[in-house]
């Protein structure tokens, strides 16, 4: 239903709406408060002027309205509270000035100062407060003053139930309907009705996320795929033929992928590991078996310069097996394109390696048999599902090196075969990581100096490309001042994501020649990029950065048997980064990066469009997820979906994307 419907909603206030990315009623109701506020009235005796509290008082003067500037202003009125008359002042209220007449009984929130007897109120509220009262907080909108009052009234326009979680299941575990959990929600009377209402909305959450995952796996372990006769002589010698031994983890991941290649039944695989665990040379072995097959087989990479440099090892792999391997980018010219295109279409290319530019529409293929999508959570459902749709049901291998429990994988990634990468390579070293602040950066300019005279490099990384605070130290400011520190002396290089394809190039083939000894980049280095020279790894601003990131960036050194280094720059006692002081382990830092920061960002799920969970928390609601997940599978053996509105249209988009 459409905003249009709400009586009283103008189009000024549509307007607003839509730009926090709320069109419809079900998007407005959706809109949930971050916090509550309890009020409960209390007297101005012995009240600390540093505390907030709520009193309840009677306006006795006039307002009056005072305009400090454009967008500030001060409402100010006597009050007697308790037989106590008191100075009130509330900033941009001054919309309040007619309503607030004498005798009118008043609600405050602020602070009192005893001394001055002024009270500073930071909510005021019309009626006397008896009991506690619940005051939900929301996330302002730009020119809407109090989001809850439109929203209460959209609540008006909602069903009884939405169908979300089948009556049966509700009644099992006991859940209000959806629009009385909307109504606790968003205008709750005690914190009783707001846990009821959080406990229906995180039930529907995680019922609707476990019947897609469900369902897709349901509709996989019914596909047939390509038996493919794999030359597994070839597959020995390939192993041989690498430059390193392969850890157990890496010769299990590849044993499960070829059993998956040579059944019939088609293969959706996650190899889960941590940074630098080597999940690359597993996607590369079967690569070279799907084209041993005689089949193509693409991989998908999120940057330029991981999908340039997974092109290079796979060519330099490859230098001696009868194997065709292209690169397809889109600031690739035309002309490049157009040629690699036309010999993926003909067959004459057997593994194309490339980013975004590989899902166009002109692109297609002879015989596509194996999808490897690298860094799985930076793509969209959709955009991973393009590439299924250029072959005929290809196998799908997905690689992710953000490495999460076991049980959480089984249960978020329940369409897919999990395998994890937990050895490291042998002869790696944990990287020393130590937080620093930038008044003792003297210490981190010293130990760089001394790594680069050993003849190792080092990455610099920033948050910012140009300089857009004084606190952030863009990646130009920076290479100004390590010129300055090290006299110029030193070849610095600066990578980021504007520049063009040549400089990239140009910039990197520096640094990976070791003509450049120090590389000032942004986090366009986070992924997959392998230098295995580099030893130091410098991170200015660490707190503008996630656990989870900071781990990848670190990733980025100590791919040697090399001692290397970590600093994290940060003029705040950040307590998260001691994590990274602690521990080398990806598994445990992805654990405390859940706890810091929450489900949506440490899996990247929440722009990927996987989950939008705006209720649930997977580590606290982990016990509601285990009984759900019996529950949905119960929903979909009985077939009770075919009968229920809702989960027949989320088939109809499902059965499209597959």
């Amino acid at each position: 239903m459409e905003l249009e419907s709400i009586k009283g909603l103008g189009e000024k206030t549509k307007e607003y709406l839509n730009k926090q990315n709320i069109y419809t009623i079900k998007d407005l109701v959706g809109f949930y408060p971050y916090r509550y506020e309890v009020l409960s009235p209390e007297v101005l005796d012995n009240t600390s002027k540093e505390t907030t509290i709520t009193i309840n008082a009677k306006v006795v003067t006039e307002p009056t309205t005072a305009y400090i500037k454009s967008s500030l202003n001060v409402l100010k009125f006597n009050a007697e509270t308790y037989g106590k008359v008191i100075r009130v002042s509330i900033f941009n209220r001054a919309y309040l000035k007619k309503s607030i007449t004498i005798g009118k009984d008043v609600i405050l929130t602020g602070k009192y100062d005893n001394i001055h007897n002024s009270f500073t109120a930071s909510n005021l509220k019309l009626g006397i407060l008896n009991d506690s009262l619940i005051n939900p907080v929301y996330h302002s909108i730009k020119g809407i003053k109090n989001p809850k009052n439109i929203i209460v009234e959209a609540i008006n326009y909602i069903e009884e139930d939405n169908n979300i979680i089948p009556k049966n299941y509700a009644l099992k575990h006991n859940l209000i309907t959806n629009k009385k959990a909307l109504e606790y929600i968003h205008n709750p009377k005690t914190i009783e009705e707001v846990e009821k209402g959080r406990n229906r909305i995180i039930h529907e959450e995680l019922f609707e996320f476990l019947f897609k995952v469900n369902y897709l796996k349901h509709l996989k372990d019914k596909e047939t795929g390509i038996a493919k006769n794999i030359d597994i002589e070839l597959i020995k010698r390939f192993i041989n033929s690498i430059p390193f031994k392969l850890t157990n983890d890496q010769l299990n991941g590849i044993k499960e992928g070829l059993n998956d290649l040579k059944s019939n039944k088609r293969m959706n695989r996650l190899v889960l590991g941590d940074v630098g665990s080597g999940k690359t040379i597993i996607a590369t072995t079967l690569l070279l078996a799907n084209a041993s097959a005689g089949y193509q087989g693409v991989m998908l990479a999120p940057t330029e310069i991981l999908a340039t440099q997974h092109f290079k090892n796979l060519t330099k792999y490859f230098k001696d097996f009868d194997v065709t391997v292209e690169l397809l980018t889109g600031k690739m010219t035309k002309k490049e394109k157009e040629n690699v295109i036309k010999r993926c279409e003909s067959g004459e290319v057997d593994i194309l390696i490339g980013t975004h530019a590989v899902l166009g529409d002109k692109v297609s293929f002879k015989n596509l048999s194996l999808v490897v999508t690298d860094e799985q959570h930076r793509f969209g459902v959709k955009e991973r599902d393009t590439l299924k749709l250029k072959g005929n049901k290809p196998d799908m291998l997905f690689l992710s090196a953000t490495p999460i429990p076991r049980t959480y994988a089984l249960t978020i990634y329940a369409d897919l075969d999990v395998t994890e990468i937990k050895e490291k390579p042998s002869g790696r070293k944990d990287v020393i990581t130590k937080v620093k602040k930038e008044s003792e950066l003297k210490d981190v300019l010293l130990k760089i100096l001394e790594e680069v005279k050993l003849g190792h490099q080092v990455y610099i990384v920033s948050p910012s490309i140009e300089e857009t605070d004084e606190s952030i130290k863009s990646v130009y400011n920076l290479k100004e001042k390590f010129d300055i520190a090290f006299h110029s002396k030193i070849p610095i290089g600066i990578l980021h994501g504007k520049l063009k394809k040549k400089e990239k190039e140009s910039v990197m083939n520096d640094f990976l020649e070791n003509n450049t000894k120090i590389l000032i980049s942004t986090t366009v280095i986070e992924v997959g990029v392998d230098v295995k020279n580099a030893t130091v790894m410098v991170i200015f601003n660490a707190d503008h950065f996630g656990l989870a990131t900071l781990h990848q960036l670190r990733g980025r050194v100590g791919r040697n048997d090399i001692d290397s280094y970590c600093y994290l720059i940060c003029n705040k006692e950040v307590e998260r980064l001691n994590v990274l002081e602690e521990s080398n382990d990806g598994f445990y830092i992805s654990k405390k990066d859940f706890e810091f920061r929450g489900e949506g960002d440490i899996f990247g799920i929440k722009q990927s469009g996987d989950m939008n969970f705006n209720m649930l928390n997977l580590k606290r609601d982990y016990d509601k997820l285990l009984t759900l997940q019996s529950n949905v599978k119960e929903f979909i053996s009985s077939k009770d979906y075919e009968n229920n509105e809702y989960y027949k249209n989320i088939i109809k988009n499902i059965d499209f994307y597959n």
